[in-house]
């Protein structure tokens, strides 16, 4: 699903407007209709709802979802928050035509007013301030935002929560209304992906009003996210006639004393992966390790308590380095003379990414088309600190394009960056990925599908939606707090079933 901008969000709608032949207020009719089906569907019949709406055309959807949930005989009322002289025309409309139904349906509060009684049963819907907003909210706004957000109801906004702007990430003190469910219409915001603001958003719920699929398919956006439609489009279905040659050979390298546990699960996972068949390359002290955690892969010495030398690699189909192989001079200096050798795109994480950041000089010798797989502080470590994640993510684009690669920024959702700039945000995985090993098993998951043929870009987007559903059917299982990287490896059968 393609990510728009807020302008872009708006030519949609005025494009829509034009080439179906409706009005405004037609399509802010739609999209309260949509809303309150929604509502409908999540709350019973004797819910009581205050909506809290601005003077733009965020609090005119505000206003016909109070008109509709009334003639459905919910309780629901508005409150029109006064903080502009002039209504924007839509919301102008809808505020008397709501006034002509029964004027007590709406109050209109004035600067410096504040709702002192809603008690917790009732439903709070936000809609304020929607995606327009240019500044951060101040004064009254602001205050009154900072003080709906103390009650304890339930928040529901509408298409984003007020305060919050769609393509940016605002200062550390801006009031955003910490909703609980966000009924976003049509696209995700950018500002959902992202920690600083995605915490205020809660639960996303994608609706559907629809806007003009002419423009949303030949409307470029370098942002989208990755859904069950897109991996299927990259998935290829084995063949009945295949042997464990027509699905490759991966290789992963890595482990030292004390970190075999990090290059066991990657091995395990390029297995689970698909690889037709998987070789490790360890130090001596993992030798037995491996031959008895993952008696499928062959394994082969270099070094005795860390790797010292990286060769018989020149066979493979795919290569991951990196995992508990730490950061020994000689392990440094292996992994800079094999990147001198190495022309085919790898796959580099943990470690090996931490060698890269002592010396920056060796990221010129990464081959094209290899896949990084950096967490936050990894990426900072290597190519330097960023103010925020969003401009993180948009100084990965420039990295990503300067050395023709492929960068896995980790994070809640994760985003794949490919070297022509292009991000996917993907939307699987929860919290139980938290935990130390779930990095080991995507490096082996991407290298698992590198060896089957998949491009190494496509083979991340791929591999990442994976690891995030298996994470998801683990937990289900463990829960959350007790999911381990182990767990996800062995949900990965049920995550490629999906892909049937």
């Amino acid at each position: 699903m393609k990510i728009f901008s807020a302008p872009q969000i708006r030519a949609c709608d005025a494009y829509t407007i034009h080439a179906s032949g409706i009005t405004s207020r037609e399509l802010m009719e739609r999209a309260a209709g949509k809303c309150v089906e929604w509502l409908m569907a999540s709350f019973p019949k004797e819910s009581l709802f205050v909506v809290l709406c601005g003077t733009g055309n965020n609090g005119g959807d505000g206003l016909v979802i109070t008109r509709m949930l009334h003639r459905l005989g919910y309780g629901a009322k508005a409150f029109l928050l006064q903080f502009s002289d002039e209504l924007s025309p839509d919301c102008q409309a809808n505020l008397e035509r709501l006034q002509s139904i029964d004027n007590s349906l709406v109050d209109i509060l004035q600067p410096e007013t504040f709702i002192t009684d809603i008690p917790e049963n009732i439903v709070v819907v936000d809609a304020i301030l929607g995606t327009g907003l240019n500044r951060q909210a101040e004064g009254w706004i602001a205050n009154f935002i900072n003080h709906i957000n103390d009650r304890p109801n339930r928040k529901v906004a509408i298409d984003i929560p007020s305060g919050m702007p769609a393509d940016n990430i605002p200062g550390e003190d801006a009031s955003i209304i910490k909703a609980d469910d966000t009924l976003s219409f049509q696209f995700y915001k950018r500002a959902f992906l992202h920690p600083e603001t995605g915490v205020f958003a809660g639960d996303i719920h994608i609706l559907d009003i629809g806007l003009h699929e002419t423009f949303i398919s030949s409307t470029h956006t370098n942002y989208q996210t990755t859904g069950e439609e897109r991996v299927r489009a990259i998935y290829k279905p084995r063949q009945s006639f295949s042997h464990k040659g027509t699905f490759g050979t991966a290789l992963l390298i890595g482990g030292s004393y004390g970190m075999m546990g990090a290059i066991s699960l990657a091995v395990k996972a390029a297995g689970r992966a698909g690889a037709g068949k998987v070789r490790s390359l360890v130090p001596e002290v993992g030798y037995n390790i491996i031959q008895t955690l993952v008696p499928e892969a062959m394994c082969t010495i270099k070094g005795e308590k860390y790797i010292t030398r990286i060769a018989d690699w020149e066979n493979t189909d795919a290569i991951g380095i990196g995992p508990g192989i730490g950061t020994k001079d000689e392990t440094a200096k292996a992994f800079s003379n094999f990147l001198d050798a190495c022309k085919q795109p790898i796959v580099i994480d943990a470690d090996a990414l931490n060698i890269l950041a002592k010396q920056p000089e060796l990221l010129h010798k990464i081959p094209a088309g290899s896949v990084l797989t950096p967490h936050p502080a990894e990426y900072k470590r290597l190519f330097g600190k960023t103010s925020n994640s969003m401009l993180r993510l948009e100084h990965a684009r420039t990295q990503a394009m300067k050395y023709n690669i492929t960068i896995v920024l980790k994070d809640r959702y994760t985003a794949v960056i490919g070297p022509e700039g292009e991000c996917s945000y993907n939307i699987t995985g929860n919290v139980g990925l938290a935990t130390a090993g779930t990095g080991d098993v995507l490096t082996g998951i991407i290298t698992g599908l590198i060896s089957q043929k998949y491009e190494p870009h496509d083979a991340a987007i791929m591999g990442v939606y994976l690891h995030g559903l298996a994470g998801e059917y683990a937990s289900r299982i463990h829960s959350e707090e007790a999911t381990v990287a182990g767990d996800v490896i062995d949900a990965l059968g049920k995550a490629f079933q999906t892909m049937r």
